[in-house]
């Protein structure tokens, strides 16, 4: 196999190419046997759909489980998705773009628009070469279109990856030209800008239901940090302005990839500010599919499961023959069992399947594996420091049962917590090597035991750290690891 493939939805999108066998279709990647097991394979995704869930967007989440070196990246694709998560890095850029566009136009006030294409990094147009390659250096993505408007001045208005069914002739020419080229260097990602500040910032949403933190354990966080000499705010929504008076971030809110906490998370990031969650632990632990295909990578045990993009009869029986029933359906990007089926035969599974698939262009199914509780292992800096037992919902499957109301204990299960050394081995170790390649930060690593090995659910970015509930056995311990962790971290960073 070629170290270098090229994706696309189908082959006659590369019709006006030379034809090669580097050419892979998106479904071919996602499921022959021999793009999951290659080694070292650069891949460059030319779908034309990366909205959240489509194929295209699989396709680089998925090369990212596998290890190969994508463009775009997941967090690419996500930053152009939305204006509001590339504006902020435009700032920064908006002075050139004012100096570029005037010498383009020759200042004729008449013209109040201007478009460019970037490839790879390269413009047709040597007056934006340096502009291109500032925007190319912060979203690598293949082909971006720069929509710049005048109105008191020149400004970039908006990002837009283009397709390459949509370019001319021409512009395939110069497309065709610039990849022979790129295909031969070593990617590379945006650098780290450096942070000045030295006071700690914990991302809260006050009218939030199910926080990650109760407002007893934020308290906690405040008194403790003072004790440790850092002076620890809460800070909400409207403050992303405020970023930059803090040296570290702690996001306590629920976290999504399509909310303002990766927005948050992103500006931390470049700003150089340590953050929990950061922007790539969130991408990868949001997505239930990037974590199947990470732990099959890494032969992390886990449940059974098969990954689906139809409910074709060959596709149902498969699911019948490998899983037996019951089953259980999961939409990739769901939480707090929420986008979670169980079906007990096909009459259920395949409406089921189907409904979900006009949500997600790939569901992720499982043999139903019932345990009276999972395990939820506490991970910072890649050590353990928690260990809690959450026992299922009276009567139901699942650890929350949505059909109940909240305030009864039919909603919720129990909490019981251990010390670490009282957990079995084979469960700690098990949770580590599933954060192995996701990062360094804070997860909590749910897992189903069978009384001699440990089966992983999932990890969550964003677990719960609540006073009385994930501290009852270690009590402020909680509070002075995670502490201490940001701590570190922030020396880390001044050294740098």
């Amino acid at each position: 196999m070629k170290d270098f493939i090229v994706i696309v939805d189908q082959e006659k999108d590369w019709a006006p190419y030379f034809p090669t066998d580097q050419i892979v279709k998106a479904k071919d990647y996602l499921f022959k046997p021999e793009y999951h097991n290659a080694k070292s394979l650069r891949v460059l995704n030319l779908c034309s759909n990366f909205k959240s869930l489509s194929l295209g967007y699989y396709s680089s989440l998925i090369a990212e489980a596998r290890n190969h070196k994508v463009m775009p990246t997941v967090k690419v694709l996500t930053d152009l998705h939305k204006k509001k998560h590339y504006d902020y890095d435009l700032d920064e850029l908006q002075e050139t773009a004012q100096i570029m566009a005037q010498k383009y136009t020759e200042n004729d006030q008449n013209v109040k628009a201007i478009a460019f294409l970037i490839y790879f990094g390269e413009t047709k147009e040597k007056i934006f070469k340096e502009l291109g390659k500032s925007i190319f250096n912060n979203y690598p993505a293949p082909i971006l279109e720069v929509r710049m408007v005048l109105k008191k001045y020149w400004k970039i208005d908006a990002l837009k990856q283009v397709h390459i069914t949509d370019l001319n002739s021409k512009q395939q020419d110069f497309f065709a030209e610039i990849l022979e080229k790129y295909s031969n260097k070593i990617w590379r990602l945006p650098k780290t800008r450096k942070q000045y500040h030295y006071d700690m910032a914990i991302l809260v949403d006050d009218h939030e239901k199910l926080p990650p933190s109760n407002p007893e354990a934020l308290d906690k966080f405040i008194k403790i940090g003072e004790q440790k000499g850092i002076y620890v705010e809460k800070i909400h929504k409207h403050d992303l302005a405020r970023l930059n008076e803090f040296d570290a971030l702690f996001i306590r809110t629920t976290t999504s990839i399509n909310n303002y906490t990766y927005i948050f998370s992103k500006k931390a990031q470049d700003e150089g500010i340590v953050v929990i969650d950061d922007p790539n632990s969130m991408l990868k632990c949001t997505n239930k599919i990037f974590l199947y295909n990470l732990f099959e990578r890494k032969n992390v045990n886990k449940i059974k499961s098969l990954i689906v993009s139809d409910y074709k009869e060959e596709t149902l029986k498969e699911l019948e023959d490998v899983l037996k029933f019951p089953m259980v359906l999961k939409i990739p990007d769901g939480s707090f069992s929420l986008g979670v089926s169980k079906v007990n035969d096909l009459d259920e599974l395949k409406p089921q399947l189907k409904a979900y698939l006009e949500k997600s262009s790939l569901i992720l199914v499982q043999e139903f594996f019932y345990t009276d509780y999972d395990w939820r292992i506490g991970i910072i800096g890649g050590k353990p420091f928690f260990a809690c037992k959450y026992f299922m919902s009276k009567g139901h499957w699942q650890i929350y049962n949505h059909t109940q109301p909240e305030d009864t204990e039919e909603y919720s299960g129990n909490t019981a917590c251990l010390a670490i050394p009282d957990v079995p081995k084979y469960v700690i170790e098990t949770a580590l090597k599933a954060c192995e390649e996701i990062g360094d930060g804070l997860y909590g690593v749910d897992i189903k035991d069978d009384g001699s090995k440990a089966y992983v659910v999932e990890v969550n970015d964003n677990p719960n750290l609540d006073e009385g509930y994930e501290n009852e056995l270690i009590k402020d311990e909680i509070y002075h690891v995670v502490l201490d962790h940001f701590i570190n971290k922030i020396e880390q960073a001044r050294k740098n």
